[in-house]
């Protein structure tokens, strides 16, 4: 049985935000936890200044750690994400990233506001937890 998302009756709908308020793992199951991972290229250098840009070269890496384990984006159950001074604008460029990844059965997802990370053009930051069915 492979992991499954519930939007219960009685909560808004998170989809169009880009998660899911639940997530079930069955007993047993293998997880992998990802590190935070941020908008880098090979080299550990950040890729771009633009927001949008890290975000989706983020979710790029996170499936490059997966694939180190045989598993891939559709694995991950929860997302912990950390935005560098969020403001409401920058909820649309994670939705559509989530969306192109996920489509109508994202994780569950927590975003964090800090005032900073790493270093200074660090914008975006990702944890995720993948089950292996």
């Amino acid at each position: 049985m492979a992991h499954a998302f519930v939007n219960p009756d009685g909560l808004h709908d998170p989809v169009p935000f880009g998660y899911s308020h639940t997530a079930a793992v069955p007993a047993g199951t293998e997880l992998v936890l990802v590190a935070g991972q941020y908008g880098s290229g090979p080299d550990g250098a950040v890729v771009s200044t633009d927001f949008a840009e890290q975000v989706k070269r983020t979710f790029h890496n996170i499936g490059v750690a997966l694939a180190a384990h045989g598993l891939d984006l559709s694995h991950v159950v929860q997302l912990r994400t950390y935005v560098v001074n969020h403001d409401v604008g920058k909820l649309g460029p994670i939705a559509g990233a989530v969306q192109e990844v996920w489509g109508k059965n994202p994780p569950t997802q927590t975003l964090i506001g800090v005032a900073s990370l790493a270093t200074p053009d660090v914008l975006f930051e990702v944890e995720a937890l993948a089950a292996r069915p």
